[in-house]
């Protein structure tokens, strides 16, 4: 399947590798992400999406675990195999997520606990535009309003990522994980980036 918006390829204008090189992180070793170099043609939709992004990785209120369980399974309800997999790769290993905790974000939540909570908070947002009193409660418990209004506002970017990931059709990253196939075991392997 071909990108239906190229993205932008070196040698890259200066503006271009300066926006690029805020967008990765320093001594990344992997040229900058296809996403990156596909919203990098519009530098407006760049900068600000950055600095939105910049909050929720690298300034955020929550736990780096349960930001990367709300992004997963924002990313696998959306069918997002791009920033699924380059999130599986990037983070699922060092903020705790061992693949059993990465393939339930690929299936129905069951049971109880935080992780639960925080698998049905993405799931009615993505379903019903809405959180139930129950999951709200729960969460609220654990968490002061101002990381509420993170977890709102993080299912509503990924929800965004994905769409530009599967509308502009990009390429998966070759070192990224992959969502499993139907009918194939759900627990991907965390490889290096």
């Amino acid at each position: 399947m071909t990108a239906r918006i190229a993205p932008l390829m070196p040698p890259y204008s200066p503006e271009v590798r300066t926006s690029l090189e805020k967008w990765m992180p320093p001594g990344a070793a992997v040229e900058p992400l296809v996403l990156f170099r596909t919203v990098a043609r519009y530098p407006l939709l760049s900068d600000r999406m950055r600095g939105l992004g910049a909050v929720f990785l690298g300034r955020g209120l929550l736990p780096k675990r349960v930001r990367e369980l709300l992004i997963l399974r924002t990313c696998a309800r959306c069918q997002a195999e791009y920033e699924w997999g380059v999130h599986v790769t990037a983070f699922a290993t060092s903020v705790g997520l061992d693949p059993e905790a990465v393939a339930s974000t690929l299936r129905p939540a069951s049971g109880e606990g935080l992780d639960t909570a925080v698998l049905r908070f993405a799931d009615e947002l993505h379903d019903t535009g809405t959180v139930s009193d129950a999951t709200w409660e729960t969460l609220a418990s654990q968490f002061e309003p101002n990381a509420m209004l993170e977890m709102l506002s993080m299912v509503g970017f990924y929800h965004a990522i994905s769409f530009i990931a599967n509308a502009t059709r990009l390429p998966l990253e070759p070192w990224a994980a992959r969502m499993p196939a139907e009918g194939e075991p759900s627990t991907p392997s965390n490889g290096g980036a």
